[in-house]
């Protein structure tokens, strides 16, 4: 009942994620059990932590099976567009993409998260 994660990360792409659960979730049996990694409680309802494919076709807000690719990837991209982004997604990109290591150490022996700044020519240095 909630939706889809959002395409807007680094290698997000809406058109790979509409043939992901498409072409491969949407093509197991409709009572195959789907655990979640997330859930927001819509509307204030108890947490759940799994569903199934069928319902997942039925009922999904974002990917109902007669949802379009196209519909989905216009809806996906204005969503993503309003949306902030989260507060640790540089570091956890720096580690995400080691697979959970950190970055190797620099001339010093340290290990570091970079965050990109962005200065204009306003801002003081």
């Amino acid at each position: 009942d909630y939706g889809t994660g959002r395409c807007d990360f680094p290698g997000g792409d809406p058109h790979a994620l509409y043939h992901s659960v498409h072409d491969r979730l949407y093509a197991l049996p409709d009572e195959t059990r789907v655990f979640v990694g997330h859930d927001y409680q819509p509307g204030g309802r108890p947490v759940a932590w799994e569903t199934t494919i069928g319902r997942s076709k039925r009922e999904n807000l974002q990917l109902r099976l007669e949802h379009t690719e196209a519909e989905f990837v216009r809806m996906r991209r204005a969503r993503d567009a309003t949306l902030l982004p989260p507060r640790l997604l540089h570091p956890s990109v720096q580690v995400n993409i080691r697979g959970g290591r950190l970055p190797d150490p620099e001339a010093n022996g340290v290990s570091y998260l970079k965050i990109p700044i962005r200065f204009t020519s306003d801002d003081e240095r």
